[in-house]
């Protein structure tokens, strides 16, 4: 099995290259020139946009194809504040140049829309912003030039005291959605309320492809175990051009266990490559959910380095020996 490693967003080892500089709502209330103010968030998107290429090359350069984009690229986009603007033509070129890297160099990119992002909720103020969210995010990846393999990831979301009524909602509204947004989303199992079965259970009905989180799945299992579990999400992404993805940390401390830690274990990644090899997978990509980010990365290969039946085929990329 050959697992490929990637990051999150901000680099600890590149300096002065944060994809997510932003300004407050309230600073840009106080600007009396609204055009002025709006220019300013323009060019502070460009510059995130700028930082994410400058990512982009530092990750080809240590062989890592597997990043997830900050979803704060442009700032204050959906505010409430800004209704009617729509700076995505703006940024186009900018945009095209983050597709057009990703396309030559065979990387492997996504969005994870932030929390408020819900499509299980009953308030249709919330829905209809989620579902905004949604198709922003998937026009940029439209305007980056980039296919269905680029993914927006989301939770199902909240239960409202009822799971079975809420995840029947989320079914509902997740196929109101227009299908070119329906065709990047996967479905993460989370923490606290949709269990890995219950997310899995949601995938099958709606045929969208399930990331796997197994830190949540850790604090969070409904009592069920990934051995059963791993065939059927993994079939969830039979007719993908891509392989199975799974999300990975290590929990923070004792008092903290849903938080995730600076690093990830190997001996915690390791566990699972157990369970996915021998069910038959033959490709995995792994996003690592660590604090220290790209840095865990090279740690946790360093590690792996040095355990039997892990043979690294390049920095961010390795092979499970039979």
């Amino acid at each position: 099995m050959i697992v490929r490693l990637g990051y999150v967003a901000m680099s600890t080892v590149v300096a002065n290259a944060s994809p997510s500089k932003t300004m407050t709502a309230t600073n840009f209330a106080k600007l009396a020139d609204r055009d002025a103010a709006i220019r300013k968030l323009e060019r502070l998107a460009a510059e995130n946009i700028h930082n994410t290429l400058r990512l982009l090359r530092h990750n080809r350069a240590h062989d890592i194809r597997l990043y997830r984009f900050s979803s704060k690229l442009i700032p204050l986009i959906g505010h409430e504040l800004l209704a009617g603007w729509d700076p995505i033509p703006t940024l186009a070129d900018e945009l095209r140049s983050l597709g057009d890297y990703t396309k030559e160099h065979g990387m492997r990119v996504s969005f994870h829309p932030d929390h408020f992002t819900v499509l299980s909720t009953p308030r249709e103020d919330v829905l209809r912003n989620s579902i905004q969210d949604l198709l922003r995010h998937s026009l940029m990846l439209d305007t980056m030039g980039l296919d269905d393999r680029a993914k927006c990831n989301i939770h199902v979301g909240g239960t409202y005291g009822d799971k079975k009524t809420a995840g029947e909602r989320f079914i509902r509204h997740y196929l109101q959605l227009d299908s070119t947004v329906r065709r990047r989303i996967t479905l993460e199992n989370d923490d606290k309320t949709f269990t890995a079965s219950e997310t899995l259970d949601i995938c099958e009905q709606v045929q969208a492809p399930m990331v796997l989180d197994v830190h949540h799945h850790d604090v969070n299992s409904g009592g069920e175990t990934l051995d059963t579990l791993w065939p059927r999400i993994a079939a969830t992404w039979n007719g993908q051009a891509i392989p199975p993805k799974i999300h990975m940390s290590s929990p923070k401390n004792e008092k903290d266990p849903r938080g995730h830690a600076d690093y990830v274990e190997a001996d915690k990644l390791m566990a699972f490559m157990r369970i996915a090899s021998e069910t038959g997978t033959e490709r995995l990509d792994v996003m690592l959910e660590a604090k220290m980010k790209d840095s865990a990365l090279f740690r946790l290969m360093e590690d792996l380095s040095r355990l039997e039946g892990v043979a690294l085929l390049d920095q961010a990329a390795f092979e499970i020996c039979p």
